[in-house]
């Protein structure tokens, strides 16, 4: 089963969470045991996991990456001037892949799956496959 998520960006840097979407996908599915592939389709966002209890995590991790891959960096070339956002997306990765037990995620207590902005606002679009073993 193939489905895309639509997912509409508010700011040129953010996180948004998507695990309650990749859950009802696999619900719909109804594929018990198995994995569920999140893909991004965009070259200047991604997709990770990581805490989703505290916000203040995320926070942190786009202050970092706002530190690591600046947006006026002088020796950019990239015409359309968004050289970080192609750096961003490229250390945070495309995917993710989540084994599926009894129709369930097998994520930590504290994990949720994340579309990563780097070039907002702007309508994206994530893939989800979910793959019965």
């Amino acid at each position: 089963m193939l489905e895309k998520i639509h997912v509409q960006t508010a700011a040129r840097s953010q996180m948004i969470d998507i695990t309650a979407k990749v859950q009802n996908i696999i619900r719909e599915a109804r594929v018990a045991d198995g994995f569920v592939i999140v893909y991004c389709t965009h070259t200047t966002a991604g997709i990770t996991i990581n805490e989703g209890a505290d916000p203040d995590v995320i926070h942190d991790m786009l202050l970092r990456l706002d530190e690591l891959y600046p947006w006026n960096h002088p020796s950019y070339r990239h015409i359309e001037g968004n050289s970080a956002a192609h750096l961003k997306a490229t250390a945070v990765g495309a995917s993710q892949s989540i084994p599926l037990v009894n129709g369930r995620m097998i994520l930590g207590a504290w994990q949720a799956i994340y579309f990563c902005e780097f070039d907002g606002p702007r309508s994206r679009t994530a893939v989800i496959k979910v793959v019965s073993s």
